[in-house]
């Protein structure tokens, strides 16, 4: 079927393989918004979040509620979230989310991932002057005037709105203690996010000699592929 046939199976599988873990990420947040405030998500303001970003990345109907049903069961022993910090090749900040059924588990295989690729495991709390979190919304205005939707979003929290004009949606940035409060204006206004989320967004970047490039983006591409790891933020510039 030669080389044509291959290239795009292989991309196939790729998208395959990130649907996957995708679905997986997602059913683990699930997971987590249950155990932090039931299962009924007219109540649990965080399982409606989950829910509704499974959605967006097309989490079938049928595994969104297995995933609340399993995480509601006494039998299920659960996940906890985990954060973990270090500094990669060229001292290029890395935070890692984590949401683990066994944290021995996940700190032994973070830390030989960093000691295997040039970078060191850092303290709790260590980063914290680096990253500042920030709730991110993502939107489709629908024909909205920006202009006006701004002005309203300011009272909910607004700090910035961006365009991206690859996918053609909307930015949404608020303070992490205005996330509630922006989630609860969109559904004021009768805009329901294609996703939502709590980020780390990078204070300040560092700058990489060329030749450590390729080692830092191998040690995150690393921490990302973990089982336990929900999200990976790094400051290389």
């Amino acid at each position: 079927m030669g080389r044509a046939f291959e290239f795009r199976k292989g991309r196939k599988m790729k998208r395959w393989d990130a649907m996957a873990k995708g679905f997986t990420r997602m059913g683990k947040e699930i997971a987590l918004a249950v155990k932090s405030g039931g299962p009924d998500p007219a109540n649990n303001p965080r399982l409606r979040v989950a829910m509704q970003n499974a959605k967006g990345i097309n989490m079938p109907k049928d595994r969104i509620e297995a995933a609340i049903k399993r995480a509601s069961s006494k039998d299920e022993s659960g996940y906890e979230e985990v954060v973990y910090e270090g500094y990669g090749p060229g001292g290029v900040a890395i935070l890692a989310e984590c949401a683990t059924d066994n944290i021995n588990r996940t700190v032994a295989n973070i830390r030989s991932y960093y000691n295997k690729l040039g970078g060191s495991l850092g303290k709790t709390g260590s980063l914290d002057f680096i990253f500042t979190r920030k709730g991110v919304f993502k939107i489709n205005p629908e024909g909205k005037d920006i202009e006006e939707l701004e002005l309203e979003l300011i009272d909910f929290g607004l700090e910035e709105i961006q365009k991206d004009e690859d996918e053609d949606v909307w930015y949404i940035y608020t303070a992490f203690e205005e996330f509630g409060n922006m989630a609860k204006g969109l559904e004021t206004l009768g805009i329901e996010p294609i996703s939502s989320e709590l980020q780390r967004i990078a204070l300040s970047e560092t700058e990489v000699p060329e030749e450590l490039v390729e080692d830092v983006i191998k040690l995150i591409e690393r921490i990302e592929d973990d089982d336990d790891v929900q999200n990976v933020y790094h400051n290389m510039k």
